[in-house]
């Protein structure tokens, strides 16, 4: 089996394209064309169904591009170990929330991108109970994770804490409540404006209110901080946000942040790996540092 033949066939199926898989390896389409025409052959199977646009794979060649895309990155790992200290190539997997890449992934991602040219970096953007499910799975390499203070990391991983974030319980000022420290028991005559479920911070304010007996009401489901905090300060409800992201938001006069004593809660911003090839070791230690300083915060 020829490795530039799974090679052709991962990038038409990522480009969703044969022109752009062609220009993306320099290589003309009768060529690129040709390498995929030679794993179907040798299979004995269509790995891509041509009728459909965007260029889509067939069930099996879904199935192909997994483990041909393991494939690679075997070779990469094997061409490290050959050469421990040559410069970092292949692919490094990470996983992140929605918050880090609203608030501290751009920086981290340049200076990445800058020490390790010949690294390619994937990013996937996912709630925590997802991305660690990922990761069990070997699907990435790492992930940063958002956790409850009380919520066990699993076994068997590698778990660098980064930060702790504290959550703010936000309001319209058209509600009209209190600067005075108010309960969740208040809170609860209120709907709420919160992330889809499997977020960090809902999970924990869900957790809190059934502890107190307490119904939690949610009026809308939204993705995306900005604009949680619009529906908020349109009076949908009350809501929660990390505070330097409210900082600025272009809605954070409209909004009153509430002094909730039953619920002072934050989350931990943890980087969690399994065991790293020597290719990503220096990779990833470098993502540790910058997510840090981005996220201005140490390790203690």
């Amino acid at each position: 089996m020829n490795t530039h033949d799974l090679l052709a066939f991962v990038a038409v199926v990522e480009s969703e394209s044969m022109v752009q898989a062609s220009e993306k390896l320099f290589l003309t389409q009768p060529g690129l064309t040709r390498r995929v025409q030679n794993l179907e052959k040798l299979l004995g199977i269509a790995l891509l169904d041509r009728q459909s646009k965007p260029l889509k794979p067939t069930a099996a060649g879904n199935e192909v591009y997994g483990l041909a895309r393991a494939v690679l990155r075997a070779v990469d790992d094997l061409m490290a170990v050959a050469s421990p200290d040559s410069e970092p190539t292949g692919e490094l997997r990470i996983g992140v929330p929605p918050f880090l890449s609203e608030l501290a992934l751009e920086h981290p991602i340049d200076g990445l991108r800058s020490a390790f040219p010949k690294l390619s970096l994937r990013v996937t953007a996912g709630w925590s109970p997802e991305l660690l499910q990922r990761l069990d799975h070997a699907k990435v390499d790492a992930v940063v994770v958002l956790m409850p203070e009380d919520m066990p990391l699993p076994h068997g991983m590698t778990a660098i804490r980064l930060a702790y974030r504290p959550t703010a319980v936000i309001a319209p000022r058209s509600f009209g409540l209190p600067e005075t420290p108010v309960t969740l028991a208040q809170l609860a005559k209120h709907p709420w404006v919160l992330n889809q479920d499997g977020c960090g911070m809902r999970s924990t304010l869900s957790r809190a209110m059934s502890a107190s007996g307490l119904p939690l009401n949610i009026a809308v489901e939204a993705f995306g901080a900005e604009l949680q905090m619009s529906l908020v300060a349109r009076g949908l409800g009350v809501g929660l946000a990390a505070p330097e992201v409210l900082a600025h938001s272009a809605h954070a006069d409209q909004l009153q942040v509430l002094d909730v004593p039953d619920f002072r809660k934050g989350l931990h911003v943890w980087l969690v790996h399994s065991a790293l090839p020597r290719r990503l070791e220096q990779p990833i230690v470098f993502m540790r540092d910058a997510l840090m300083e981005a996220l201005g915060k140490d390790n203690h």
